[in-house]
C-alpha cells in the first residue's frame, strides 16, 4: 500500500510541468549565496583557527577556543534532554505511554547520541545547527520502521535573508524561510535509490563534481586545509572513479505554484533531476537549533564570535613573550672594528680568548634596546582569559583546571551554581529545537506507518526484564488531536526531582494521618518522584482487585456498553480508574451510579458495613472485603434505569454485566 502510494507520486512527478522553476531557484540561490558569503568565509577561516595544523611551526598556538568550546559542548551534550509524551484528550494515555517507549527505542535506532553530538557541535560553532527530518526507513522484514534524521552542514547551507528561523513563529509561521537549500554530492547509485529522483535521467549530459563557486567544495577544502591535507580537486578526475563518481547537486526547498516543494538540480542548477511536494500546511522538515539566539535575527551569537579575538591576541601575547625571552638569550652588541679586526673572533666558544688592539674595555658594548614590560604583557594575557571565561560562563574550574587564585568553598559553590544557571539557559533553548524534532518524528510515523499493515515490535526493559511490545498505527497515533511532548533538561529535572521529594515527603507525612486520605495514590506518587518506572511501581504496589476490575470495565465503557455497578465496589477507586475511559453515554451513567452509591453509603451507613470499614481501613492488595473477619455478601446492586443509556437515543442498552 505504501509502496503503491510512492509509485503513484513518482508517476505524477514525471508528468509535472517545471517551466520556470529553474529560473526561480537560480534567483533564490544567488540571493542566498551573496547574502551569506561574508559569514561563510569568516566561518571557514575559523575552522582553521579551531585546529590549525598548518600554522607556523616556530610559533605557539593558543587553545582558548578549543578548551572553552569543548567544556560547553561537554556540559550541553551530557545533559540529555528527556521527552515526555502526553495526550491532549481523555483516552490517549495508553498512546502516550507507547510513544514514550517508542521514543526511547528509536533513540538507539536513529543513532541520536551521535546525531546530537554533531548537531550540538554545529550549533556552538556556527550559532545555529540544522537537522533534516524528511527521510523514513521502512523495512518490514527486518522490523525497521524509523525516521532517518540527517545533520546538514551549515557551511553548505543557503537561506532566505528575511528569515529569522526555518519555520518562524510556531502558531502564525511568520518570519519563516521562504526558500533555503544546500549544495550536496551524490553518486549515480544514490540518486537511483531515491524515489524522488526521475527515472529517465540522461546521464551522458550530467556534469561531475567541482562546479563553479561550489560551496560544498569550499567547505570540504577548508576542513582539509585545517588538517593539513591536499586539495582534493587536484588529486584525480571524478569521472575516473566509475560508480563512485559524484555529481554536484543543489538540494532546494521553495514555494512553487502555491505549494511547498523540494527540488534537486544538477549542472549548476540548470537541470531538474528530482522533485517532491509537501502536504498542505506542512512545516518545513528542517529543524534548526540555536545557542545564544538574538531576537528577530537568524544567526545569534556563536562561541567563535566571543572567543576568536581573544585567542588571536593571546597567541600574539604568547609569541611576543617567547621572542622577548629569545632576545634576552641572544642579545645584540656593538664592537670596535679597529680593535677587533676579525668579526668571527666574537663567535661563541668555551674558554675562548679574543685578541684586541689596545684597551679592551670599550671593544664590545651591548646594544641598548627597549625592555619589554612583561608585567603589562601578563596583565593583557590574563585579562583576555578572564573576558573569555565571563562571556561563556566557563571558569578555570569548569574547564577542569586548578584555579590560580585561592578561593573559599562558599565562593566556589556560588561560581558553580551561577555556571549551571547560564548552562541551564542554553539547555532550555536547546529544548525548543528538541521539541520540534520529536514532533516531526511523530509526523513521519503518522504519514508513513501503514495502518493495519505495519507492526513495530519494541524491546522494553523493565522490572521484570526484557519484554516485547508489538505496536500498530492505532497504538501510536491519536484519533483526533496530536499528542504533546514536554522536553526537559536532565540536570534541571534531577534538581526539581530532589526538591519535589523533600516537599512531598513533608506534605505526605502529614496527609497520611488523615483517615480519608488516598494513601495508595500518595505511595505511587512518591514512587514516581523517586524515578521508578510504571512496571516497577506495579511490581512494588500490585493493582488491587478493584483497580483491575475497573480497568477491564473501561474497555466496555469506551465501547458504550452497559456495565453494572456492584455494592462491594470501592467506588472511589472505580471513579479514579474510570476517568481514563473514553467519553461515552455508558461511562457517564456508570460514573453517576458510583457517585449515587457513595451518597447512599453516607446517608444510610447501616446498610453498607463493608464500605464503612473500607473508608477507614485501606484494603490490602488482593484481600477480599470483610467485616470483623467474616465475609459479607453484597446487600444490593446499583443499576438504576434512569442512569442507563436509553434505546431511544440510539445508544446500545445491553452489554457485559459484571456479576
Amino acid at each position: 500500500m505504501v509502496n503503491d502510494e510512492i509509485k503513484q507520486e513518482a508517476d505524477a512527478v514525471e508528468t509535472t510541468d517545471f517551466d520556470g522553476l529553474e529560473k526561480q531557484v537560480q534567483a533564490e540561490y544567488k540571493l542566498g549565496f551573496d547574502y551569506t558569503k561574508p559569514k561563510r568565509d569568516e566561518s571557514l577561516l575559523r575552522l582553521k583557527l579551531y585546529n590549525n595544523q598548518r600554522r607556523d611551526k616556530d610559533a605557539a598556538g593558543d587553545t582558548t577556543l578549543f578548551t572553552i568550546f569543548q567544556t560547553v559542548l561537554a556540559s550541553l551534550y551530557i545533559d540529555k534532554l528527556t521527552t515526555d509524551w502526553s495526550g491532549r484528550e481523555k483516552g490517549d494515555e495508553d498512546t502516550a505511554d507507547n510513544l514514550n517507549a517508542m521514543a526511547k527505542f528509536d533513540y538507539d535506532e536513529m543513532g541520536k547520541d551521535e546525531l546530537d553530538y554533531e548537531w550540538d557541535w554545529d550549533t556552538l560553532f556556527f550559532g545555529r545547527g540544522l537537522c533534516m527530518m524528511s527521510e523514513y526507513i521502512r523495512d518490514p522484514e527486518k522490523n525497521i520502521f524509523v525516521p532517518a534524521p540527517e545533520i546538514w552542514d551549515p557551511m553548505t547551507f543557503l537561506r532566505d535573508p528575511r528569515a529569522t528561523s526555518v519555520n518562524g513563529n510556531r502558531l502564525l509561521g511568520r518570519n519563516a524561510a521562504r526558500f533555503f537549500g544546500r549544495d550536496i554530492r551524490m553518486t549515480k547509485i544514490d540518486m537511483k535509490g531515491n524515489p524522488n529522483f526521475f527515472k529517465d535521467i540522461d546521464w551522458t549530459k550530467m556534469k561531475y563534481g567541482y562546479t563553479t563557486n561550489s560551496i560544498v567544495d569550499a567547505a570540504v577544502q577548508a576542513r582539509a586545509d585545517a588538517q593539513n591535507l591536499t586539495d582534493q580537486s587536484k588529486l584525480t578526475k571524478e569521472s575516473l572513479l566509475g560508480d563512485n563518481a559524484e555529481y554536484c547537486l543543489t538540494d532546494w526547498f521553495t514555494h512553487w505554484k502555491g505549494k511547498k516543494v523540494r527540488v534537486w538540480l544538477a549542472n549548476d542548477r540548470k537541470k531538474i533531476v528530482g522533485y517532491k511536494e509537501f502536504k498542505k500546511d506542512a512545516e518545513w522538515p528542517l529543524v534548526d537549533r540555536s545557542l545564544y539566539p538574538t531576537a528577530h535575527d537568524w544567526d545569534g551569537t556563536s562561541l567563535p564570535d566571543l572567543l576568536e579575538d581573544k585567542q588571536r591576541l593571546r597567541a600574539v601575547a604568547q609569541n611576543l613573550g617567547i621572542k622577548a625571552m629569545t632576545a634576552d638569550l641572544y642579545p645584540m652588541y656593538i664592537y670596535n672594528k679597529n680593535k677587533i679586526t676579525n668579526k668571527h673572533d666574537l663567535d661563541f666558544g668555551y674558554n675562548k680568548f679574543i685578541p684586541s688592539d689596545g684597551n679592551a674595555s670599550d671593544s664590545v658594548l651591548p646594544l641598548r634596546k627597549s625592555m619589554p614590560n612583561l608585567n603589562l604583557l601578563d596583565f593583557i594575557y590574563q585579562s583576555l582569559d578572564a573576558s573569555a571565561q565571563k562571556a561563556t560562563a566557563t571558569s578555570e574550574i569548569q574547564q577542569g583546571a586548578v584555579s590560580q587564585q585561592q578561593r573559599t568553598l562558599g565562593e566556589l559553590n556560588l561560581v558553580a551554581q551561577k555556571t549551571e544557571t547560564r548552562y541551564g539557559l542554553s539547555a532550555k533553548v536547546f529544548g525548543w529545537s528538541e521539541k520540534r524534532f520529536w514532533l516531526q518524528w511523530y509526523q513521519l510515523y503518522k504519514e508513513n506507518f501503514a495502518d493495519k499493515i505495519d507492526e513495530k515490535v519494541l524491546r522494553v526493559v523493565g522490572a521484570f526484564g526484557a519484554k516485547w511490545r508489538p505496536l500498530q498505527k492505532k497504538d501510536i497515533i491519536t484519533k483526533r488531536r496530536d499528542p504533546d511532548v514536554a522536553i526537559q533538561s536532565q540536570e534541571i529535572s534531577r534538581a526539581k526531582q530532589l526538591e519535589e521529594r523533600q516537599a512531598l515527603g513533608t506534605l505526605f507525612s502529614v496527609l497520611m494521618q488523615d483517615p480519608t486520605a488516598n494513601i495508595r495514590y500518595g505511595e505511587k506518587r512518591l514512587a514516581r518522584v523517586f524515578g521508578l518506572e510504571k512496571d516497577e511501581i506495579e511490581r512494588l504496589l500490585p493493582p488491587t482487585i478493584d483497580e483491575l476490575i475497573a480497568e477491564d470495565e473501561n474497555e466496555d465503557l469506551s465501547k458504550n456498553m452497559f456495565v453494572q455497578v456492584r455494592s462491594e465496589d470501592n467506588h472511589n477507586v472505580h471513579l479514579e480508574i474510570h476517568n481514563k475511559a473514553g467519553e461515552t453515554k455508558s461511562k457517564e451513567a456508570h460514573v453517576a451510579t458510583h457517585k449515587k452509591a457513595l451518597l447512599m453509603i453516607k446517608t444510610k451507613p447501616e446498610l453498607f458495613p463493608i464500605q464503612q470499614q473500607e473508608q477507614t481501613t485501606p484494603q490490602a492488595p488482593g484481600e477480599a472485603p470483610s467485616l470483623n473477619g467474616q465475609a459479607t455478601k453484597p446487600s444490593m446492586n446499583f443499576a438504576t434505569k434512569p442512569l442507563q443509556p436509553s434505546a431511544t437515543s440510539g445508544q446500545p442498552t445491553q452489554g457485559k454485566t459484571m456479576q
